[in-house]
């Protein structure tokens, strides 16, 4: 192709490392979108004359090519429509709720679909023009699908990954999808797939035998699909933080003066449990205000020592489901704090608000217990942000087992979140646990997350795509 970009490493993802803020005025300026991705990418980034293709975020916005912070940027325009009916609409009106265990009903419009496809397709078009002859494309998330088998027909000389962040579904649940197969084939077009899980792993490779016009290949190593002659490699690659670099955090004076600060504003109890969450159905929020309202009743904590704080982000509020589900959320925190508060002293502290990250920080420093609950997560970064912060390897982290960081974080308490009864008593032996036992359980949990951080993370997937690293040369006989 003649129009071919100078580029030879390209990050796609749905947005852009920054967000484009446009004024009253119509002056437009640029705000750093907070994300591990973005740190874990930018020195590979940069090593590699990279360009990171993504939304800016702002509907009918068009923007010129851009350099930030030595990034270069190519903005792809989006409409109001398509913002409603591409990432509203198919990616998170259909796509999450099915991949997250059909929480919530999917819905399956066909208008929807088209908007993704037309968007899909869009995003290819763009990666292929900045693309540099044999240059390696990593591709992210749900929102994209079909861009590795439409970048593919556009770039065939072009290496491409794609990496899921959420959950890939059981294959009965993915069956439903109208566009099942559309969406396995897309896949298809990348050199490697790569999931948080070996559940996702074997989830992807039962669907591409039964849907997609390739096979696995007989004669096939563990872990590759033969599909139209190519071998495409699957794989699991658990995501993680820059822990280091919130470890150190967690240790500075500043963060641990200001959690004292927060301990003492919340009436210095005797334990703090925390929630941190974005608001979204699948979090579990409502069930675990519940498991801590019947411990109030049943006489196991008392309101006197034991403070709940729930840090609720804001996410999606024009979708009217998440608008209920805050009402509900607000009416639990009411009644619980109805019940058992003292004047200035409610149990239960509800912020719904996102928080300056040195804050956030502290209040991880400052809780004895972290209540990670949901019912179903690709990962879960918050349980593994809160075992970085603490360096004095005290407090307990109670984790639902249907999150891909339970399978890394054994030595945390792992629940069923759909059992209330088993979250109270988890939560109640988090609460009364001795030093020794969760310091033993602590240490371990750090072990794990200091050493497997989110470079090791893109380090693992890149070197697994065939990605050379600096001053190496690509082989001759590389698959394409």
């Amino acid at each position: 192709m003649d129009d071919t970009g100078g580029s030879d490493f390209i990050v796609v993802a749905n947005r852009l490392p920054v967000d484009l803020v446009v004024g009253k005025d119509g002056t437009q300026s640029w705000k750093r979108s907070p994300g591990g991705l973005v740190t874990a990418l930018e020195p590979m980034l940069r090593a590699r004359d990279g360009a990171w293709v993504g939304w800016p975020g702002v509907p009918d916005a068009e923007v010129e090519p851009l350099e930030r912070d030595g990034l270069l940027l190519h903005p792809v325009t989006l409409s109001a429509g398509e913002v409603a009916e591409y990432y509203e609409g198919f990616s998170n009106g259909t796509l999450w709720p099915l991949y997250h265990d059909v929480v919530a009903t999917p819905m399956y419009h066909r208008h929807w679909w088209h908007a993704y496809v037309r968007v899909n397709q869009r995003f290819a078009e763009a990666v292929a023009k900045v693309a540099a002859p044999d240059a390696t494309v990593w591709v992210q998330d749900y929102q994209l699908q079909l861009v590795p088998a439409n970048l593919r027909k556009l770039r065939p000389d072009l290496r491409i990954g794609f990496f899921l962040h959420i959950p890939f579904p059981p294959t009965e649940l993915f069956l439903q999808l109208p566009w099942r197969s559309q969406i396995v084939e897309g896949l298809l077009g990348a050199d490697l797939v790569g999931f948080h899980t070996p559940g996702g792993v074997r989830n992807f490779r039962w669907l591409a035998t039964r849907l997609a016009s390739g096979r696995a290949s007989g004669g096939g190593k563990p872990g590759e699909i033969g599909v139209d002659g190519r071998s495409v490699k699957v794989g699991a690659f658990p995501i993680s933080i820059d822990s280091a670099r919130l470890d150190e955090l967690a240790r500075s004076e500043s963060v641990r003066a200001r959690a004292e600060e927060i301990r003492h504003e919340l009436g210095d109890p005797k334990r703090i449990v925390l929630g941190v969450d974005r608001l979204d159905y699948t979090k579990g929020i409502s069930a675990r205000l519940r498991a801590f309202h019947e411990l109030l009743e049943d006489g196991r904590i008392s309101a006197e020592d034991t403070v709940f704080v729930q840090l609720a982000t804001p996410s999606r509020e024009r979708v009217e489901h998440y608008q209920q589900m805050r009402d509900e959320i607000e009416l639990s925190v009411g009644r619980i704090n109805g019940e058992f508060a003292k004047v200035g002293r409610p149990p239960v502290h509800y912020l719904h608000q996102a928080l300056p990250r040195e804050e956030l920080v502290a209040f991880f420093v400052a809780a004895d217990v972290m209540l990670v609950t949901p019912l179903r997560d690709g990962m879960n970064l918050v349980a593994k942000e809160y075992v970085a912060c603490r360096s004095e390897e005290t407090g307990a982290l109670v984790l639902s087992e249907f999150t891909g960081a339970a399978g890394e974080l054994s030595s945390a308490l792992l629940i069923n979140p759909h059992d209330v009864d088993g979250m109270k008593d988890a939560l109640a032996a988090a609460l009364s646990m001795d030093a020794e036992e969760s310091r033993r359980r602590m240490r371990a949990l750090r072990r794990q997350v200091l050493t497997h951080d989110v470079d090791r993370w893109a380090r693992s997937f890149l070197d697994a795509l065939g990605l050379p690293r600096p001053g190496e040369t690509v082989p001759v006989d590389q698959d394409h």
